[in-house]
């Protein structure tokens, strides 16, 4: 098996979110033994964002981090797991809501697209939707 950083480049539908990732500095974390889950945006759900949000992010690397790591939580969080819990804190240090219901999971206001992808150090779940904390600075 591969690591999460692998995994999501083999996927082919993530290149945006590993750039992202890549400029704010995040890699080494993803590589790490975690467990971590990360419910990660495909490229489809960075194009809609409103024009030109991507690359004022990818120029304001705190904010980005602040918005990357807010994709992930600790541990290893399974499609089993998400239809039992109705939030899950995350690296960035807010709460990410959980809803299922019927076999659909959201994070947020974010469709979980699928579930469970394993790799050797945590799980990945596609969603449609890139996810905004909360609190952003400025």
């Amino acid at each position: 098996m591969s690591d999460l950083v692998e995994t999501a480049v083999n996927a082919g539908n993530f290149k945006t979110l590993l750039k992202a990732v890549e400029a704010a500095e995040l890699l080494n974390v993803l590589k790490s033994p975690g467990p971590y889950t990360i419910f990660a945006p495909t490229d489809d759900a960075f194009a809609k964002l409103p024009e030109g949000t991507l690359d004022s992010l990818l120029q304001d690397i705190p904010k980005l981090k602040q918005i990357l790591t807010y994709h992930v939580a600790f541990g290893d969080v399974r499609s089993d797991d998400l239809a039992q819990i109705h939030e899950a804190p995350t690296f960035e240090g807010s709460i990410l809501a959980i809803a299922s219901d019927n076999g659909k999971v959201q994070v947020n206001n974010a469709n979980v697209l699928k579930t469970d992808i394993l790799t050797d150090n945590g799980v990945i779940h596609v969603i449609d939707s890139v996810l905004m904390p909360a609190i952003l600075p400025g």
